[in-house]
């Protein structure tokens, strides 16, 4: 054979070569795309694995992300701001897909916004829900619109009180996101009903036993109301129990927001009047939805992911038992 013959047959035996790597990597890719296709891996520092509420919100996190088939990172930063910092550069550096963040204190949030911003990582935050400029630098926010909750807590007390009466209002912690837009739902709402007042307002820092305590002062104090809307439950409870050791509850209306297990069981014998629904459960299926959509590089019309509230009484409060009595299966 000349040499002419030879190289052509080498330049030939190339080609297939070429051709025949092109199609195995071609395979290879399709299979990396479909079968072997790299796990999602999600970071999730939380504020306290100890909160009842979040508890919930963790539980349909990690289901969720077993459905979706999904790698999911879980955190707790003991409700320190510092710490929680730290475990967010530790996912950096293991290289996680995307981070999700509820924050102990989300005014303290912007260091773990520039963190992942830093190292081109998607932060989803969740249920903590910082300044709106915050939010617009973060891939998404996911939680319950506060002002919704204060609004139709307030609607459904104004509607039992006929429009007209004294009201008080007990704040959670002064300044939280929270505690500004549940009461300026309660006061938009009074505003629009001229036979009812805002008699009394004072803070209990979320708690159960600082509500009881300043409920009782304002017993004491002899002023007179005809309802007491509480930023959350457990104040509602501590308002409410203060009011029954006075001889009281019959004569004022309760309102909480939240519609923890123990409020349910307090609506249902009808001591506490009502309250507004914070549903944890989505609130954590959406969080991982809106992660993955983050670690796809899909492109979402509105940042805030929101999980709508919804009022609960008496007559319906057997389907937010259930809804809970389900959470824990």
């Amino acid at each position: 054979m000349g040499i002419k013959n030879k190289l052509m047959l080498l330049v030939s035996l190339i080609v297939v070569f070429a051709s025949f790597m092109t199609a195995c990597s071609s395979s290879n890719s399709a299979s990396g795309s479909d079968g072997d296709k790299k796990k999602i891996v999600i970071g999730a520092a939380m504020p306290l694995f100890d909160d009842k509420f979040m508890s919930y919100l963790q539980d349909s996190m990690k289901k969720v992300a077993k459905e979706k088939d999904v790698e999911l990172k879980m955190v707790d930063a003991k409700n320190d701001s510092s710490k929680q910092l730290a475990q967010v550069e530790t996912f950096i550096t293991q290289g996680v897909d995307v981070l999700l963040v509820a924050a102990p204190d989300p005014s303290a949030i912007q260091p773990v916004v520039d963190a992942a911003k830093d190292a081109n990582i998607p932060l989803v935050l969740v249920n903590r829900m910082p300044s709106e400029k915050l939010v617009k630098q973060v891939y998404a926010y996911v939680g319950s619109e506060s002002i919704q909750a204060g609004t139709m807590q307030m609607e459904k007390a104004a509607e039992m009180l006929g429009g007209k009466g004294n009201v008080a209002i007990i704040h959670g912690q002064l300044g939280d996101e929270a505690e500004i837009y549940r009461t300026k739902g309660n006061k938009n709402v009074i505003s629009k009903n001229p036979e009812m007042k805002v008699v009394r307002e004072g803070t209990a820092n979320w708690q159960r036993a600082e509500a009881m305590k300043l409920t009782e002062n304002w017993i004491q104090s002899g002023q007179k109301f005809d309802a007491i809307v509480a930023n959350n439950d457990e104040m509602a409870l501590g308002a409410m129990m203060a009011l029954e050791a006075a001889g009281k509850l019959n004569d004022v209306l309760v309102a909480g927001i939240d519609g923890t297990p123990d409020a349910l069981e307090y609506i249902k014998s009808g001591k506490l009047k009502a309250s507004a629904f914070q549903n944890p459960m989505e609130q954590g299926s959406k969080a991982i939805e809106t992660a993955i959509k983050a670690a796809n590089g899909e492109k979402l019309g509105n940042k805030y992911v929101w999980v709508p509230f919804e009022v609960i009484t008496k007559d319906n409060v057997d389907t937010y038992i259930a809804k809970w009595e389900g959470a824990g299966n």
